[in-house]
């Protein structure tokens, strides 16, 4: 496998949470609320998002290590080291996070959103519905 794909942040993350060591393992372990901020050029891409509604964060861990193949799950030494791929761990070949929140507020291109473990200042690469029963869709 080869290529390079191009990959280019909607926004970022503005949340109280700076230090990764100081984040939540995930968003319904404590994170405080935070705001997803995006560019100009995708306003009409969030003009259906509504409080109360449950979105899908994509973000671009971007202090996260690329190098990583395995890992202790949760950082806990005292469990047996298990294959990146079957952990959520942000140190990863692509470090991509995956974060289901809620929307709070919409004001103009900024999202308040409950649930977020990211911290301040992390690349949002895409937003996408939680989706319902299939007979809702």
């Amino acid at each position: 496998m080869s290529g390079a794909y191009e990959l280019r942040p909607i926004g970022r993350v503005e949340s109280p949470l700076t230090d990764p060591a100081d984040a939540p393992r995930q968003g319904d372990e404590g994170a405080p609320q935070a705001w997803l901020v995006f560019s100009p050029a995708v306003a009409a891409g969030l003009r259906d998002l509504r409080p109360g509604v449950e979105v899908l964060v994509l973000t671009w861990l971007d202090r996260a290590r690329r190098d990583v193949l395995t890992v202790h799950p949760r950082g806990d030494r005292s469990r047996p080291e298990a294959g990146v791929f079957s952990t959520r761990s942000p140190h990863r070949p692509n470090p991509i996070g995956l974060h289901r929140v809620r929307v709070l507020a919409v004001d103009g291109l900024r999202l308040r959103v409950a649930g977020l473990e990211a911290v301040d200042g992390t690349p949002v690469l895409d937003v996408k519905p939680v989706l319902g029963p299939p007979d809702e869709r």
